[in-house]
């Protein structure tokens, strides 16, 4: 059964032991897709998508007196009034996976899927690829949690082989502490043919860590697994220019690379998510997903924050986040005599995550403090980090995301007011 729409040239070749057309669900490869309006022609008069044609009716500041009942419409979303609001957006975004494709190094949009944030594409994946209460996916927790959030809701079976817990190897890299214990994984595999997806996080939520690429790519050629590596590099930009899974998606047909725009662009309020992979595996998440998902609002930011300018200035802050990073781990350390552990996983991310011991002083984490402590932070003190100490390996762990100078001083003078008195 052919892939509709994917020319024959780009059938995937390799790796030998990986057949797309066995791990896309039958009734997805026979789906012939909903051609919307904007498939056929987007310029003229179009009279064909049952537009308004008189266009929307937010009045715009020039011509809106705001009441007490009719706020004006904020300044800084007046300019989305000038987009055609009232036409339905491109069902392809080109011009936007072309300077995707151009920024992270890989041929051309075809290698390029854009949704409604990596939810949607985590979703999708499941969907496409993984038959309801027949098979399953395998996650490594401590993980990001809408991988199992999804399979729920799909239906599918989650297979969990948990990272390397132990510190006594350092942290991260092939075998430090939050490394994929690759042989697990693939004795799981092995013990398992219907899981159809292997999901990693890297680096880490909430660990920080990297995975090194030999770990993808041990796991992107093993023969006994026939089904597809997902890496979701939400926080890649913060870990290095050559960590990232990308540079194998040329490589391996069997790799799907996520990414967003939410952490490093500073755009989590459009819901920007984005899949890096072979065009066959592209071409089936086109075919599958809601003919319109990524608005024109959305769009036209994405657009705009891909520019050579706005991607300098991104990196910009990106160097300055991780100067900041270093900075507040150093600083974290002088709270060490009030029972605040050295922080857990590799940092790679834009977060660092540390450990509440026991006021007792025997080094042990403490989940009840730590649990006190981040509510009253936030409840008392204004300061919200994340609680995360019921996740496998981090007990007694607070999540924290490296925030603006002004902010990691509020942090840490406030997170040791509260050491001293929980």
């Amino acid at each position: 059964m052919t892939i509709l729409g994917l020319p024959p040239s780009l059938y995937p070749k390799s790796p030998a032991h990986f057949d797309i057309e066995k791990v896309i669900r039958p009734n997805i490869l026979a789906l012939h897709p909903y051609r919307c309006a904007r498939d056929d022609y987007s310029e003229g008069i179009l009279l064909d998508a049952n537009e308004n044609a008189l266009g929307h009716s937010i009045p715009s500041s020039s011509t809106q007196k705001a009441t007490q009942s009719e706020p004006e419409l904020a300044p800084e979303l007046q300019s989305t009034l000038s987009l055609d609001l009232h036409r339905y957006p491109s069902p392809t975004h080109d011009p936007i996976k072309s300077r995707l494709a151009e920024l992270r190094g890989i041929p051309g949009p075809e290698f390029v899927f854009l949704g409604v944030g990596s939810d949607e594409v985590i979703d999708l994946l499941m969907r496409v690829c993984v038959a309801p209460e027949r098979e399953k996916i395998l996650i490594t927790p401590p993980t990001y949690g809408m991988y199992a959030v999804c399979a729920q809701v799909n239906d599918v079976g989650i297979v969990k082989v948990p990272l390397e817990l132990s510190g006594n190897n350092g942290e991260g890299g092939e075998h430090g502490r939050f490394s994929v214990r690759i042989e697990e994984v693939k004795k799981a595999v092995d013990a398992d043919p219907t899981i159809k997806l292997i999901f990693l996080c890297s680096p880490g939520n909430p660990t920080g860590t990297l995975v090194p690429l030999s770990t993808v790519r041990s796991l992107l050629e093993y023969e006994n697994f026939k089904g597809i590596v997902v890496v979701d590099e939400a926080y890649i930009d913060f870990a290095g220019s050559e960590a990232s899974a990308v540079s194998l998606v040329k490589e391996y047909a069997n790799l799907c690379v996520m990414q967003t725009l939410s952490k490093s662009f500073g755009l989590a309020a459009i819901r920007l998510g984005i899949a890096l992979a072979h065009p066959a595996l592209i071409q089936i998440l086109m075919n599958t997903k809601a003919p319109y998902n990524i608005s024109t609002p959305t769009a036209s930011l994405a657009l705009s924050a891909l520019s050579p300018s706005a991607v300098d200035a991104m990196r910009d802050k990106v160097a300055t986040l991780v100067a900041s990073r270093g900075q507040l781990l150093a600083k974290l350390t002088e709270l060490a005599p009030l029972g605040l552990g050295a922080a857990v996983g590799g940092n790679d991310a834009n977060f660092v995550m540390v450990p509440v011991l026991e006021k007792s002083g025997n080094g042990r984490p403490d989940n009840a403090r730590a649990q006190a402590i981040y509510k009253r932070l936030a409840e008392e003190e204004g300061v919200v980090v994340r609680y995360r100490g019921g996740e496998p390996g981090c007990a007694g762990c607070l999540r924290i995301t490296v925030g603006s100078a002004e902010e990691n001083e509020v942090l840490l003078s406030r997170l040791g007011e509260l050491l001293r008195k929980v």
